[in-house]
């Protein structure tokens, strides 16, 4: 599993992200700066959710335009809790982003079913699990096996507990964000752990096929 945390300008942090190995998620909503790690990019839709304000298209495609190309991978944007209205803001933005980036993540949102995101899968398309924490925590495995029969990427936002981890590995995961680390240079012991964890436990997996 390959683990992003939000960007963070602390030196501190900074220095026991990189010595965990750890990546950099940069949002929209954020600094623009990798600080010399690698990094993907986030649409700030969550941000925008939670500050109650509309989406800023014309930032998300400033941003695309500016680090897309060096980016591990490019979340399109959505709307949060929204379904299928979630889906068609996706859907509208991906061939633009696909022009910079060889890999979009499509968030998934509560509601969405399997079926809605079978036709879009390839291996420059697969899927970011977002939506509320209860929809996520219930959908986290069901969304993990629909991912490994297709072999696309899968990635699991706000991974910050053990418990968390413990569950992005079960649904094999490919890739994790958190927080916690961009704010308490303390909890990337625990964080990294939790990395471990997950690689371990999937090549335990794989190791009996």
């Amino acid at each position: 599993m390959i683990y992003y945390v939000s960007r963070t300008g602390t030196k501190r942090n900074l220095d026991a992200m990189r010595s965990a190995g750890f990546r950099v998620l940069i949002s929209r909503t954020g600094a623009w700066r990798s600080e010399g790690f690698r990094y993907c990019l986030d649409s700030g839709a969550w941000t925008d959710f939670q500050m109650g304000r509309p989406f800023d298209e014309d930032q998300y495609e400033r941003m695309i335009a500016a680090l897309g190309a060096d980016a591990d991978f490019v979340v399109l944007p959505d709307k949060v809790a929204a379904g299928r209205q979630s889906l068609e803001m996706s859907v509208r933005w991906m061939n633009r982003v696909r022009s910079i980036n060889d890999l979009v993540l499509i968030p998934v949102q509560d509601g969405m079913e399997h079926d809605d995101l079978a036709p879009l899968m390839s291996q420059s398309v697969g899927i970011f699990l977002g939506g509320s924490d209860p929809w996520k925590l219930a959908t986290m495995k069901p969304w993990g096996d629909f991912c490994r029969a297709r072999g696309v990427h899968y990635h699991v936002a706000r991974v910050n507990t053990l418990v968390r981890f413990g569950m992005a590995a079960g649904a094999f995961a490919t890739s994790a964000d958190g927080s916690s680390a961009a704010r308490y240079a303390a909890t990337v012991p625990l964080l990294k752990a939790g990395v471990d964890l997950a690689r371990k436990y999937r090549d335990a997996v794989e190791a009996t096929k």
